[in-house]
């Protein structure tokens, strides 16, 4: 097995170990024996922690930001992309416990603001085209402001879908995301469009609960 491959596994190992137990109580050593190799080859690619679940962040937002974009910038409606997108984000959200959302920002600060920062510019911005889009297809009432419509929906993931607020809540992120965009699409959308359309319940269902 070539060293690219070796380093591979140990992405994709602690990434589940991770995002399922959280950051703190997983060790490196716990991770070289799950995967059957030495702590020498293990350190050799990941000397830290830290350095580890920086190559699993990256990886993460970085593949994240490739299937958004791509979903965001193709030729469908805005009925087509909407359950799209959300399955993408809800996924992504679902695979990940509050106790590893709360180690990031707790243990790793710049590297949630880095994630913040990438959730804010990159997925919210993706979702404001889309919620442009929507109104322009007659989704989304022409009487809507789209501006401060798009400040509410951003706000609300901001302040909700984080750690301090999901520590203190019994909703897991998935959840969460779920009754946001509940309230959300109900009130923005058009009477033919929630008559007329399954957007609403496809796009639920694409949000894997935890």
């Amino acid at each position: 097995m070539s060293e690219l491959e070796d380093k591979q596994r140990i992405v994709d190992v602690s990434s589940k170990r991770f995002m399922e137990s959280g950051i703190s109580k997983v060790t490196l050593d716990e991770i070289a024996t799950e995967l059957g190799m030495s702590k020498k080859t293990m350190y050799k690619f990941f000397p830290s922690k830290e350095d580890l679940l920086k190559t699993i962040v990256h990886a993460m937002m970085n593949g994240l930001r490739v299937r958004v974009e791509a979903v965001v910038n193709s030729d469908k409606p805005f009925v087509e992309k909407a359950p799209e997108l959300l399955a993408l984000i809800g996924h992504q959200i679902s695979i990940m416990s509050k106790q590893f959302l709360f180690d990031l920002q707790r243990f790793t600060p710049q590297l949630w603001k880095e994630i913040d920062e990438f959730r804010r510019q990159r997925i919210l911005t993706s979702v404001r085209t889309m919620f442009i889009q929507a109104q322009k297809e007659g989704v989304f009432r022409k009487d809507l402001d789209i501006e401060l419509f798009i400040l509410v929906f951003t706000s609300s993931v901001q302040g909700i879908v984080n750690p301090q607020t999901l520590s203190q809540q019994s909703f897991s992120a998935g959840e969460a995301l779920r009754g946001i965009f509940r309230i959300i699409f109900e009130g923005a959308m058009t009477e033919e469009a929630r008559k007329s359309s399954s957007l609403f319940e496809q796009s639920m269902a694409t949000l894997t609960e935890r």
